[in-house]
């Protein structure tokens, strides 16, 4: 029989509404040496790749009657020029026109009739260049061994490998006589299958989402953790609200010099020095929000990170701190983020940036994918927004020989949660992607410039500026 969906990713099937597309998506910008990249060689590097997840050729087969999980298998009218797509902005085309596409292309769902992934090149941006936009779907990344479409297109060198041998042939689909078959097999090995069932045929949402949250506490292993960390609501905040379907998409450079010397300075490490630049961020967009901010104003930030467990395997944890917005010093703000953060450090098992760049089924895609998935899972009453830090690489990466200058995270918004935000550390850049409703965040940009002003003040707070060479550090595109 074909694989069958597991219970975690089976509720983002159930869980996902017109508001909540359960996918999550990247975006990268390219520059093209040659002068030009086109539609026909970005169909042929990813048909090349295809061989590499298998999954990306399959879509899910619904068991009649809801008697078991539904099963992937081969889809043998698979279209790859429906998956990868051409798209482009008038040229010369600005970043805010490429940020527009992105949040209109992450507003639409995915064809649950097909493979649940899509992939667009973007053409005529400006300085010659182009960009990709991948989608997929969070069922499709079904955990770190999974490998996301728009990480295996990239290369370490401008030479591309030879590519994979692919002799994919579709296997056959399945009759629905083979899917009662297997269904019952699944009942008496597993009796609880038919009480699932059952209950999904009536349509019980709550109940599944109860079975969700039941799931990812027992692939993670931690969420015990994170709810005794928020035993406690999370604070009323204007990020929490009733969301649309469509989206605002906002991009932030940084460097990631600022960060290091900031932590070199004030010590912890550089995913606090991340944190207390986003506190910091929050804080000024606050005010001009006319918000009230007291000294004990806080944004409780869901905040995936990577341990190893006792057998020395890694996974993804959760772990919830309260960012401190009310709080007017920003060394300050970095010395309670360092404290909140601690006691995951103490435990010894987190795994270093560096080693986790290195760590194929760590792929920055892979790694924003998942903590989606928890934020997914949890009540808006828990925290107010889920943040992703993933260690990219700190080399060039090509696709067909054109290097990857910037790459930003699309986390998707959970129910009730306005804002998403995502980063990942690329070739000595830090590159922000926030992610909003269109209606709760008309202010999204103002959001987006206050990041390059809050780390401006931490790196203040090493050196006096009048002392310190000048360096950029980038800012909201």
């Amino acid at each position: 029989m074909p694989d069958r969906l597991n219970a975690l990713d089976l509720s983002f099937l159930y869980l996902e509404e017109p508001t909540t597309p359960m996918h999550v998506g990247s975006v990268g910008v390219f520059e093209t040496p040659d002068g030009g990249f086109g539609f026909d060689a970005l169909l042929t590097l990813v048909r090349e790749r295809l061989a590499y997840v298998p999954r990306y050729r399959q879509r899910i087969r619904w068991v009649p009657g809801n008697l078991a999980s539904p099963v992937w298998v081969d889809d043998e009218d698979f279209d790859i020029t429906y998956h990868v797509r051409r798209s482009a902005v008038p040229r010369p085309g600005t970043p805010d026109q490429l940020r527009e596409l992105v949040a209109r292309l992450m507003s639409r769902p995915l064809d649950r009739e097909r493979p649940l992934w899509e992939m667009y090149l973007v053409e005529g941006l400006e300085g010659n260049r182009f960009a990709l936009v991948s989608k997929t779907h969070q069922a499709v990344i079904d955990g770190i061994s999974a490998v996301d479409i728009g990480q295996v297109v990239l290369d370490p060198s401008p030479k591309p490998p030879e590519a994979p041998a692919d002799n994919w042939v579709p296997a056959p689909e399945p009759t629905s006589l083979e899917l009662l078959a297997g269904a019952v097999a699944s009942a008496v090995s597993r009796p609880s299958y038919l009480v699932d069932a059952a209950r999904r045929t009536v349509a019980d949402l709550p109940l599944a989402g109860g079975r969700f949250v039941r799931a990812v506490g027992t692939a993670t292993g931690s969420l015990v953790t994170a709810l005794s960390t928020a035993a406690w609501p999370a604070p009323g905040s204007p990020l929490n609200v009733p969301i649309g379907a469509q989206r605002r998409f906002a991009t932030v450079v940084t460097s990631l010099e600022d960060y290091r010397e900031v932590r070199a300075r004030h010590g912890g490490d550089v995913n606090d020095v991340v944190l207390a630049t986003i506190a910091g961020a929050l804080r000024a967009w606050l005010f001009t929000r006319g918000a009230r901010v007291t000294a004990t104003t806080s944004v409780r930030a869901l905040v995936p990170v990577s341990v190893l467990t006792g057998e020395g395997e890694s996974r993804v944890a959760e772990y919830i701190v309260d960012l401190p917005v009310g709080e007017g010093s920003p060394a300050m703000r970095l010395h309670q983020v360092s404290y909140a953060m601690k006691a995951h450090q103490e435990t010894g098992r987190a795994v270093r940036a560096r080693a986790l760049a290195g760590m194929a089924g760590f792929a920055p895609p892979t790694l924003h994918a998942m903590g989606a998935r928890v934020a997914s899972s949890l009540s808006r009453r828990i925290f107010n927004l889920v943040v992703t830090n993933v260690p990219g690489p700190q080399s060039p990466l090509y696709v067909a020989g054109n290097p990857m200058v910037e790459t930003y995270p699309v986390v998707p918004l959970a129910k009730g949660q306005a804002l998403a935000i995502g980063l990942t550390s690329y070739n000595g850049t830090v590159c922000f992607g926030l992610n909003a409703d269109r209606d709760a965040m008309s202010d999204l940009d103002v959001l987006a410039q206050c990041v390059p002003d809050a780390l401006a003040e931490l790196v203040d707070t090493v050196e006096p500026a009048p002392m310190r060479p000048e360096r950029r550090r980038g800012g909201a595109h």
